[in-house]
């Protein structure tokens, strides 16, 4: 499944956000990864990935977050959200539902 942008449009830096995630997903191919601009400062990544469900916080940003720090530093400074959730979790995470029904953004 390829790295979704379930909302807004794609601009440079939500395009090199999801060249890193896709290198996620070639090695998790159930992950469902999504990627979306909240507003002009903020980028938020959701990744849901059965292979979490015994891990912890740690253990899964140790999976993720090497591939974002490699990110432009100006890029990375505007993601501002990364949920590392498995699918049980996503059902339950009120966090979650911003990605499914995102409140407005103030800027």
């Amino acid at each position: 499944m390829a790295v979704r942008v379930p909302q807004g449009k794609t601009d440079a830096a939500i395009k090199k956000v999801i060249g890193q995630l896709d290198r996620y997903e070639a090695d998790h191919p159930q992950a469902e990864i999504e990627v979306y601009r909240k507003n002009a400062a903020s980028i938020r990544v959701r990744v849901v990935d059965p292979a979490f469900q015994p891990l912890s916080r740690s253990e899964r940003s140790r999976m993720v977050w090497p591939l974002l720090r490699e990110l432009p530093e100006d890029v990375l400074s505007e993601v501002s959200m990364v949920l590392l959730l498995s699918p049980e979790e996503k059902a339950s995470s009120l966090v979650s539902l911003e990605f499914d029904d995102p409140s407005p953004s103030r800027l």
